[in-house]
Order: structure tokens, then sequence, then C-alpha cells
């Protein structure tokens, strides 16, 4: 039989990526948690952890009970929101979404959720895919309405009951100019024509993404502004500051003194999706993935 406790030490460790951090984060000594790794490797008759001087990794056993470990750890949240739900007589939703698409696909499908299941507490949870996902993962939350750029969706299905991944709308990223600038009345613009352009990035992630499609372009992008609101990049764009390169959904509100030119394919290009652990017993869940699919087939 695994240890849970020692399960959850591994968990620790492999994230902090040290038994001393670990041991801080727990609360117990370094050798305490060098003794539940070392009697977790007994127990499997496998190594989870490679030691070195540099601090600890995993091997590939070790990141199958990391896995494990996750899946353990959520589905005791989630046993002990059956619990609550027993003495209150109501059915939590706790939900984690990023802003732009929190504020488009969000208060629809909540409506319809209310109207389908009255009696459900929903909560909501800002939060940026890379911190809303893990959510997920442990149990924290229900679902979480997230995004990609390139590479593999990032809620892919990993163990048995981790989180699956629902694609629900692809969302260009359009190029927003001065509506005096020369090219704000082109149909289309190529990356490769704002070479010489300063720019205003609305959100951090979006700087690596731009500085790869500027790298196939042949240039380097000179950026004079950085915001976290893509309504505040819009309106340095409006006061001409330089251009930005925004996502479809996240052009509204209107702002005066802009213009909004789609790039030519392939578009740099937002994947908008959710990540939600399957559960039994929670047909709310059920009815808010298909309420926001609905929402982006409106949308799409």
């Amino acid at each position: 039989m695994i240890d849970v406790q020692r399960l959850r030490v591994l968990r620790t460790v492999a994230e902090h990526g040290s038994f001393n951090r670990a041991a801080a984060a727990l609360r117990l000594t370094p050798s305490a948690v060098s003794q539940h790794v070392a009697a977790l490797e007994r127990s499997l008759g496998a190594q989870v952890v490679a030691r070195s001087t540099r601090g600890v990794t995993l091997t590939p056993a070790g990141r199958i009970m990391v896995g494990a470990a996750e899946s353990v750890a959520a589905e005791l949240v989630h046993a002990q929101r059956q619990v609550d739900r027993l003495g209150s007589g109501h059915t939590r939703i706790t939900i984690a979404t990023f802003t732009s698409g929190g504020r488009l696909l969000l208060p629809g499908a909540i409506a319809h959720l209310a109207s389908s299941h009255p009696d459900t507490v929903v909560h909501v949870r800002e939060a940026e895919p890379e911190d809303s996902l893990p959510l997920v993962r442990q149990g924290a939350v229900d679902l979480a309405l997230a995004y990609h750029f390139d590479g593999p969706l990032p809620g892919a299905r990993g163990p048995a009951s981790g989180p699956v991944w629902t694609a629900l709308l692809e969302d260009p990223l359009h190029v927003v100019l001065p509506d005096t600038h020369p090219l704000a009345g082109r149909e289309s613009l190529d990356i490769s024509e704002l070479a010489a352009e300063p720019w205003v990035l609305g959100c951090l992630k979006t700087e690596a993404y731009l500085r790869r499609y500027a790298e196939r372009a042949g240039f380097e992008p000179e950026v004079r502004s950085t915001t976290t609101d893509y309504f505040f990049a819009r309106s340095l764009v409006a006061a001409g500051l330089g251009i930005s390169l925004i996502p479809s959904i996240a052009q509204s509100p209107p702002v005066a003194g802009v213009r909004t030119v789609p790039v030519v394919p392939p578009a740099p290009t937002r994947h908008i999706g959710l990540a939600a652990l399957v559960r039994r017993g929670l047909p709310q869940v059920t009815t808010l993935i298909r309420a926001l699919q609905h929402q982006a087939a409106v949308l799409g």
C-alpha cells in the first residue's frame, strides 16, 4: 500500500526542486523529507528522484507517482466538497478564468447554469493559464477557462482522472495602429511590414510570441511600452506610442483613434478552451461546459 503522506512529500519535492525547500514548505526537517522519499522508493522498488548537488529531479517512476499524487489530492478535495454539499444543500462550482475570455464567454454560460440548476452557487477566480490549470489538477477549481499559443494543448489528458482539454474558440491576434497611421487603411498586414514600428504590449506573455513571429519575418521588435491590460494598450496606441498585437476578443470596448487590421495567414492565434476534471455526480459542470461551448459557437 502506498502511503498518501509520502506521495504528498514527493509532490512537494517535485514542486520545489530540493529537499531543503520542500522541508520548509512542509514544516519538516530535510532529513524527514529524505526519509519519506526513501521509504516511498523502498515500497515501490524503484527510484523516484535523482539526487545531485544542484537539487533533485524526478525519474520516470517519480513523474508517474507525482501524477498519482496530484490525482489523489484532487480526489480528496472533491470528496471534501461532496461532504460539504451534504450539509449545505447547495452545489458549489468554482471557475478559474483569464480576463478577456471570462468577460466574453462566462456571463451567458453562468446565466444558463443558474436557470438549469438554481441551487448552484458559482465562484469565479481570475487567473492566467499557468496558475489556473494546476488548480484544476489539484481539484481546487472545477474547471478553468484558459488559452495557449503554439505548442501542445496545456490541459491534455494526463492520468486517468486528470483534466481534459476542450477546445472552444480560435482567437486570432490583430495589429492595432493609430487611425492616422499610413497602414491603417489596409485590409490585412504581413508582420514583416512592421519591422520599423515601435510596439506596445497588452499582455506580457505576448512578447515572446511577438518576438517569435518577428524573428521569422527577419527583424527584432522594439518594445517601448508594456502593460497587462489590452484596453490600456490600445489607449497607448491611440496616443501614438506605437502599435500593438491584440487578440480579437480583447478589441472591445472600442477605443477612439485606433484601427484594427488582420494579420495575413498564418496569423498568430490564441487557442481558447477549458480544462475540467470529469467528475461523477456533478451535472452542473457538464451543463456549464455545454453552455460555454454554445457561447463559443455563437461567437465563432
